[in-house]
């Protein structure tokens, strides 16, 4: 058996969720078009969208740096953001998240990534898709 295709991304070029997205899309699917989203980078990890659909190896280097520049600053940020566009039913849900996040509480962007990631890992729902996460 062949051995799988590494990835590797640095937790020192981006310190925002966009930054993130442009690391990935440097990294793992350089020239494709993709949603650059949460959901859209859990459709990239299913391969068949550049990445190999035998699965990788995904090294996270730097990525203490990473959970602290995602961490609850982004997560507040992010979650404003999303504020501005959500559906008016959900705007007291995204208020509480962010009271949540502005008191250190709550997942992260940074605990969401990863938990993104570890679905597609050993012993997530979809580990067939064959991501190894790598936190050097």
């Amino acid at each position: 058996m062949a051995p799988k295709p590494v990835y590797e991304i640095d937790g020192n070029r981006f310190s925002t969720l966009e930054g993130f997205y442009d690391e990935i899309s440097r990294v793992l699917i350089p020239g494709a078009y993709w949603g650059r989203n949460l959901d859209a980078f859990n459709d990239i990890l299913r391969g068949g969208f550049g990445t190999p659909e035998g699965g990788f190896v995904f090294i996270w280097k730097n990525s203490q740096i990473s959970r602290e520049r995602l961490g609850y600053s982004e997560t507040v940020r992010q979650l404003q953001k999303q504020l501005e566009t959500c559906h008016p039913s959900n705007r007291t849900r995204v208020a509480h998240e962010i009271d949540e996040a502005r008191h250190g509480r709550g997942s992260t962007i940074f605990d969401e990534l990863i938990e993104i990631i570890s679905v597609h890992s050993l012993g997530g729902r979809e580990e067939k898709d064959g991501v190894e996460l790598v936190l050097p």
